[in-house]
């Protein structure tokens, strides 16, 4: 029985998954993985001694949630639905049980899993580092609606709302949860006060730590999980900027979780997880939305902050090079006498009253257009887009995903924005709407401001100088990023799959059926096509590395003098595997298929450090990781040992399951719980408050896996469960 820590409420863990996107995945997946039990087996020699080989040194601990939440989506793509693809039964996880029923499959099934949910609900639910819900649009217009000037009790009514239509009890819901909107740019993840330890003692059980030791534990419940005030960040560390690629980070978190949680439904007595067979059977009175209750009424709150983050970017950020809240209408076409567009950095000012935080003014600080910017918004907008999809086209929707948006407790999409025409379509708030109209505005300025038609490439950042009544002048910059490039490839792959009705989440890399061939969805694949084939042509160097960075100016010299690039990084080269590997699941095209494969035997034979059990920039050199590192080498590997791997008459050692099981689990130990992952949730990770313990080293972290819970971590009155900005990996002395 798995613990939500979040809300208080248990939950199964059910090896029955949560949409039908898990099972489309899983069936897919197991059927081409034949020796995956085996390579599980053979990874279960113990546990993974994560430092004794490194060192790490946390450089950075303030948080970004641009590049924290990348790195979690793929955290949680790698997590459970990779594991049960590779042949693991979840119901053997317990996260009282560590590195059991393997290293691999706590690792992914739990730990990887588990920090990408519970980083969420850190920042979504507890830190205060952005724009409060209570006073963001939606809130003011229900507030107007009732006539009444407290917005909090507005709130509280439609959190009831939101709680009954998944039968959550509302009175158990934390005290002072501060549910936050659009996110600030950064801030430190320190708790603003010593969070309190007192609280209620649980009943013993034996608990099996990182060091293979069982010990019967007694555990206490704290009093912070049941209110959240002394949760909340220093307010002092902020920095008051919205930028795109930061709301896009979280907002394709709360998409993704959101398809998890409700993606299904429960039987209201018994809570038990059932499959949606009509999108009218919660109407009954014996059904409720979502998995389960905990999981549903998680995700409806996930929901409202989603649809508040979209309803602002569309009413009051959107720019037009003179003002901020340019209309945006569904027709929208990117030229230079008719730009909108999301600049790069927004500074805010705000009145805050405890955890409330109200915007007060907006002020463009850089009005330039960045590519990171634009992908990290095209993917979650394509996942709402398909998640709230009630286009009439559509056959293949689940009946889950029409009960969320029928009206209660999401408004449905106006019937014009479903039929079969686009050119009626309408501007609105429900969530397909916003979405439609949001991924447009997204898509059309990826190929106007970030396309290269010389080159085929999509280049880093655009200038864009506007005068009233004249076009705008658009200046692209000449430098390729390999890392934007490939996880563009990853995002224009879900935008194909939304626009063409095929299955996203965690189902995207499905062959699918039934696909609408869309004119946009064709034009989504000539842009993976024309991406891919110019990293294959211009960004790979004599040694078969990726070139981290490309100057378009330099390209002919390039081509004659392909020497190692001084720039190269684990970024880049992870990054490329994982953006071929999407291109081939797009494409078809088998040439990506196997550049993905011989850009990984060319990394893991030159940059394989065996001293230091993980990849480094080189044998024996310290290599700085970030999120966006663990983002790539976790999407990357997860590809790998789906897609790339070893099949019938193939034999490159490097790319046998074993041994990229192998990789995974020492890179995971070692990074991961050996520094840049800062703190950890209570109970869902294995981690408690010890009762009666005087050892001040399981105090600090009583599961002995290197990862301290976050009351005790870094040096004042905690850290938040979250990633470093970066950290210093080296081999060990």
């Amino acid at each position: 029985m798995k613990q939500s820590t979040t809300l208080g409420l248990a939950r199964p863990k059910s090896a029955v998954k949560h949409n039908q996107a898990h099972t489309q995945f899983a069936h897919l997946l197991i059927g081409v993985l034949l020796a995956a039990p085996l390579a599980a087996q053979e990874a279960s020699s113990g546990a993974v001694a994560p430092t004794k080989k490194a060192t790490i040194e946390v450089l950075d601990t303030r948080h970004y949630p641009a590049s924290n939440f990348l790195a979690y989506t793929e955290f949680e793509l790698s997590g459970e639905p990779l594991a049960e693809a590779l042949g693991l039964d979840l119901d053997l996880l317990d996260p009282t049980q560590l590195n059991q029923p393997t290293v691999f499959d706590y690792a992914a099934g739990i730990e990887s899993y588990e920090y990408s949910e519970e980083a969420m609900y850190a920042l979504n639910y507890q830190s205060t580092m952005g724009l409060s819900l209570i006073s963001g649009p939606r809130n003011r217009e229900r507030q107007l609606s009732m006539n009444t000037a407290n917005a909090a009790d507005a709130l509280q009514l439609r959190i009831a709302e939101l709680a009954e239509s998944v039968g959550y009890p509302v009175h158990d819901m934390p005290k002072n949860m501060a549910l936050i909107s659009l996110p600030f740019l950064s801030g430190l993840p320190e708790f603003a006060q010593k969070p309190s330890l007192g609280g209620v003692k649980s009943e013993s059980f034996d608990m099996l730590d990182a060091q293979g030791v069982t010990h019967n534990v007694q555990t206490i419940q704290p009093d912070y999980l049941s209110d959240f005030a002394s949760l909340a960040w220093d307010a002092k560390s902020f920095e008051q900027v919205l930028n795109p690629a930061a709301s896009g980070g979280i907002l394709l978190k709360e998409i993704m979780w959101a398809q998890d949680f409700l993606g299904g439904m429960h039987e209201q007595e018994s809570d038990e997880e059932v499959e949606a067979e009509s999108a009218t059977m919660d109407q009954d009175g014996k059904y409720r939305l979502g998995v389960s209750i905990a999981d549903g009424f998680n995700g409806m709150l996930l929901m409202e902050q989603a649809l508040d983050k979209l309803t602002t970017i569309q009413s009051s950020l959107l720019y037009d090079g003179q003002q901020l809240g340019a209309k945006l209408l569904p027709n929208y076409r990117a030229n230079a006498k008719n730009l909108i567009w999301m600049p790069h950095k927004i500074e805010v000012a705000v009145n805050r009253q405890g955890s409330v935080t109200e915007l007060k003014t907006l002020q463009v600080n850089d009005a330039g257009s960045s590519l990171r910017d634009v992908w990290q918004m095209l993917w979650p907008l394509a996942e709402l887009y398909a998640m709230s999809d009630q286009r009439v086209a559509n056959r293949n929707q689940n009946p889950a995903f029409k009960a969320v948006f029928d009206g209660k407790p999401f408004a449905p999409a106006p019937d014009v924005n479903i039929d079969q025409s686009i050119a009626n379509d309408v501007a609105a708030s429900d969530a397909f709407s916003l979405a439609n109209n949001l991924l447009n505005l997204t898509m059309q300025n990826l190929q106007a401001l970030h396309f290269n038609q010389q080159h085929g490439t999509f280049v880093e950042s655009v200038q864009i100088h506007s005068q009233k009544g004249s076009a705008a002048h658009i200046s692209q910059n000449n430098s390729v990023s390999a890392f934007d490039a490939a996880y563009t490839l990853v995002a224009l792959g879900i935008y194909q799959r939304a626009v063409d009705a095929l299955p996203v989440g965690y189902a995207a890399g499905d062959n699918g059926s039934d696909s609408l061939q869309t004119e946009a969805g064709k034009q989504a694949l000539a842009l993976i096509k024309a991406q891919a084939d110019f990293i294959l042509k211009h960004m790979l160097d004599e040694k078969g590395l990726v070139i981290a960075r490309l100057d378009l100016n330099t390209l002919a010299k390039r081509q004659q003098d392909k020497a190692l690039s001084a720039d190269v990084s684990l970024d880049a080269q992870f990054a490329v595997i994982r953006g071929l590997a999407s291109a081939f699941v797009s494409t078809k095209d088998a040439r990506y298929r196997e550049a993905a494969r011989k850009l990984y035997h060319a990394v893991d034979t030159q940059l394989f450090d065996p001293a230091l059990g993980t990849w480094a920039q080189g044998p024996g050199k310290a290599t700085i990781h970030t999120p966006y590192t663990a983002a790539a080498i976790s999407g990357a590997l997860r590809e790998l040992m789906l897609r790339l791997k070893n099949i019938e008459g193939e034999h490159i050692a490097a790319l046998e399951l074993q041994l990229l099981v192998q990789r995974y689990n020492s890179w995971f130990k070692t990074v991961i719980n050996g520094g840049l992952q800062l703190s950890e949730a209570l109970m869902d990770t294995g981690e408690h408050v010890l009762a009666d313990v005087s050892d001040p080293a399981l105090i600090r972290d009583s599961d002995r896996d290197g990862v301290p819970k976050s009351v005790y971590a870094g040096k004042g009155n905690g850290l938040a469960p979250v990633l470093a900005a970066g950290v210093r990996v080296q081999s060990g002395k």
